[in-house]
């Protein structure tokens, strides 16, 4: 152990005397036992990557569980440090390095909210630190990663949680108790899209005009990334780049599923094919920016054989109503993460005939005699379908997803429990399959998954 190293960690124990009041750190002189959380005790959480969602993250967490406390930040732009103490207090700690908070003892949970490509690292990392910990989707950059998160967590034996909120809302509970209720027949078909038509939801986000290369920390940001020349641009708009984001796949794609995944208790596609351009936001970026893909979804004990198609299109310049519709054979759920309709239709026994039909093109006395073996066939009660019914639900205005969404995790920190409504198993059968609708973009060909042992078919 070098002399700075061994100087920083004789620091930070120095430092680490806090006591929590509030819902930020002050000055204290216990360093507690966190193996297991005392249900009086204040869950003490960290997050690291305070960008625009390690901010969105932060403050749900705090709305979502009154009992948590933000102690700790770390980020490679010293703005955003800066920032982090004039929003939630100066008494926060702040660093470039996440492993400063990894080493901390009175640190129950990490928030890792990153580039894409760092999020394996950061979380297996905080794993083996002993650290509860809360991932952003997708959970990591490539499928070949899944695994040994999902190994590294089940070893550590803590909490996990990814970070694909809309799930919590009470609208998709409801989709979920719907579809579970067989209210739509045997599923077919699912369409669900996320358009956009405006610079920053295409990712152009602002970049500061002290960015450099004393400001922020360039070959950390790049971490397992090709080597590059300091690029503001690639730091502050990395989602525009594959070789630390995952595209509208990684960023929107992986909402539309995860919904269907929690609604209908599918494991996941078995072959994905995916078509796409860059079409407008031609800046430098290499991903495409309008992109729709197909997944097939083999039949299961809990849901029949269907098809679904996911949509992103950055350059919409129509009619934007980005929605999921869960289609079966009964009806169909539309629902966004605040509202629902459910619209039920079902077909009358009898077929019915005349109109557009061959009865029309059959001789006089056929006509009578295809008259007489319909009537047989068919009595007068099965030649009328119901009346198409429609209920709407609108979650109550009080409805917090992002804020359930940790307040599930924090309960499960708490009790010491792995049941979080999404954890790592469930949330590398989101990812994976919206890296292959990547891979097969870029590859020009057809993915093959299998949805039981999470791995690419040859």
């Amino acid at each position: 152990m070098n002399s700075n190293r061994r100087h920083f960690i004789k620091s930070v124990t120095a430092a680490s005397a806090l006591i929590a009041t509030g819902s930020v750190a002050k000055p204290f002189n216990i360093i507690r036992d966190l193996k297991k959380i005392s249900p009086n005790d204040k869950i003490r959480f960290a997050t690291i990557g305070m960008g625009i969602q390690g901010n969105q993250d932060t403050k749900a967490a705090l709305r979502g569980a009154p009992d948590a406390e933000f102690v700790a930040a770390a980020d490679l732009y010293d703005g955003r440090l800066t920032h982090v103490k004039e929003a939630y207090g100066k008494d926060i700690f702040t660093t470039r390095d996440y492993r400063k908070i990894l080493e901390r003892k009175d640190i129950d949970a990490v928030l890792v909210v990153t580039p894409d490509h760092w999020h394996d690292h950061i979380t297996k990392a905080s794993l083996l630190a002993g650290k509860h910990v809360y991932c952003e989707k997708p959970m990591v950059q490539h499928i070949d990663e899944g695994k040994s998160v999902i190994d590294a967590w089940k070893k550590s034996g803590k909490t996990m949680q990814i970070g694909s909120q809309r799930i919590s809302s009470a609208s998709f509970k409801e989709a979920k108790r719907l579809f579970q209720a067989g209210e739509i027949g045997d599923i077919n078909y699912v369409e669900s899209n996320n358009d956009r038509f405006n610079s920053l939801g295409a990712w152009n986000y602002s970049i500061p005009t002290d960015a450099s290369l004393t400001t922020l920390d360039w070959d950390t940001f790049l971490g397992d990334a090709p080597k590059t020349p300091f690029d503001a641009k690639r730091f502050f708009r990395w989602r525009n780049y594959k070789d630390y984001g995952t595209g509208v796949a990684g960023d929107l794609f992986v909402h539309l599923i995860t919904g269907v995944h929690f609604v209908t208790n599918s494991l996941g596609p078995e072959r994905i094919f995916s078509s796409g351009e860059l079409s407008y936001w031609k800046d430098g970026r290499d991903v495409p920016d309008v992109l729709v893909s197909i997944l097939e979804y083999p039949k299961t004990d809990l849901h029949s054989n269907f098809q679904m198609v996911l949509r992103v299109n950055f350059a919409n310049a129509g009619a934007i109503a980005n929605n999921t519709r869960i289609i079966g054979t009964e009806g169909q759920i539309e629902f966004t993460e605040n509202n629902l309709i459910l619209t039920k239709k079902k077909l009358a026994k009898a077929p019915g005939y005349g109109g557009y039909d061959s009865f029309g093109t059959f001789s006089a006395s056929e006509q009578k005699e295809f008259e007489k073996q319909y009537n047989a066939q068919y009595a007068a009660d099965t030649r009328k379908a119901d009346p198409v019914k429609e209920v709407r639900f609108e979650a109550p205005k009080e409805d917090d997803a992002h804020a359930n969404h940790f307040r599930d995790f924090f309960e499960n920190v708490k009790k010491g429990t792995l049941g979080t409504v999404e954890d790592p198993v469930f949330g590398f059968r989101a990812a994976a399959p919206v890296l292959a609708c990547n891979d097969s973009y870029f590859k020009k060909k057809i993915i093959n998954w299998d949805p039981v042992e999470m791995k690419i078919k040859k």
